[in-house]
């Protein structure tokens, strides 16, 4: 396979997803990976040269579609998988993470993750642990019994998350500087909104972000759907934004997408999707919606406009969810009130039988 050193799709471009490995910019490489039924239909990870081997940022779902892709991108090179010095993982979801923890049982390659995602891989690693339990009982929470329903049956016929043998990783990364072996230097900086731990890579030097899925070129990245379900994802989303705008503006390097020549153009673009946002919500309950799963049916959805009796369990779960981070966000700013106390699930039951506050917002 020889690299192609072409620029590499611009924003917008459909043809990301396409197999190969593409020049960045000087010794950085993008190889997407597939996955299978996923809707994103792809995943970035990005090879950095890094000594006599490579450093990957993110490393794809542990799937038999990703290994081959995986090792062809890095031949077009001149490496191979026992190059891969160190993993940087973004986040812990599975198509960023879960390859990581397969090369490290099978190479001993050495995997970094960000801290805050501790909470997550010891839910993960209970026995206790039902796939998504908290999504179902946050869906009742939020008077959405028949979308938990939906999704309680794709659990049990295996259509959804399934336990993956999740570990912890060899060393928890922290805000700060990190130092690859080339003398290349990373801003490790702690984005979290996505999931709690989220980190995103600064390349100062070189003008570039290593952005996972905290900023994303052509879609809005889900907020909060991890097994430790934070009190405010939004909240803590916009704060993480503001946060990479202060940084110098850099080429956005995303996990799914092509990549983008500004952070900071894609950052306002975001900002500005939530407070259009924030405002609709706060006029569906102006406008006689009260729970979370009610101001949700009157939103449209995805790029196409959908409504929500338009989309698939998994995807009605995510849009209760982010309609509910949309109101808790607004409750703390003031401009609703909140009833309802969100209780966690009972270990082993899925949600199924526990009683539950229906979570409701009204006007001040």
């Amino acid at each position: 396979m020889v690299v192609d050193r072409t620029p590499s799709p611009a924003k917008g471009a459909d043809d990301w997803t396409v197999p190969g490995t593409f020049e960045v910019a000087p010794g950085v490489y993008r190889i997407p990976l597939p996955l299978p039924n996923d809707g994103l239909r792809a995943v970035n990870v990005y090879a950095i040269e890094d000594g006599d081997g490579v450093a990957l940022v993110d490393a794809g779902w542990d799937v038999p579609e990703t290994r081959p892709v995986l090792a062809a991108g890095l031949s077009a090179i001149g490496c191979s998988l026992d190059d891969i010095g160190q993993i940087l993982v973004t986040h812990a979801h599975r198509d960023h993470f879960s390859e990581a923890v397969a090369l490290r049982h099978e190479l001993g390659t050495t995997v970094r993750l960000g801290h805050d995602e501790r909470a997550t891989l010891d839910v993960l690693a209970s026995p206790e642990w039902v796939p998504l339990a908290p999504q179902l009982q946050l869906l009742r929470s939020c008077g959405a019994a028949t979308v938990a329903a939906e999704l309680l049956a794709a659990v049990r016929q295996g259509g959804a998350h399934a336990s993956l043998g999740w570990s912890p990783p060899d060393e928890w990364l922290f805000e700060g500087p990190l130092d690859l072996t080339s003398g290349r230097r990373l801003a490790v900086v702690e984005t979290p909104g996505h999931t709690r731990g989220h980190v995103v890579f600064h390349d100062d030097a070189a003008g570039l972000l290593f952005a996972g899925d905290h900023v994303l070129p052509a879609i809005t990245p889900s907020i909060g759907f991890e097994p430790a379900l934070s009190p405010d994802p939004l909240g803590a989303f916009l704060g993480s934004l503001a946060k990479v705008r202060q940084l110098p503006d850099a080429a956005l390097l995303p996990a799914h997408g092509p990549v983008a020549p500004s952070v900071h153009a894609r950052v306002d673009e975001l900002v500005d999707h939530h407070g259009r946002r924030l405002d609709e919500v706060e006029r569906a309950v102006a406008g006689g919606a009260s729970t979370p799963f009610e101001v949700a049916g009157q939103l449209r959805w995805t790029r196409r406009e959908r409504a929500m009796d338009e989309l698939d369990p998994f995807n009605k779960m995510l849009a209760v969810a982010e309609t509910w981070a949309h109101l808790v966000l607004l409750a703390a700013q003031g401009r609703l009130v909140a009833s309802g106390v969100l209780q966690p699930p009972t270990p082993g039951d899925v949600g199924e039988l526990a009683p539950v506050d229906i979570l409701q917002y009204r006007v001040p």
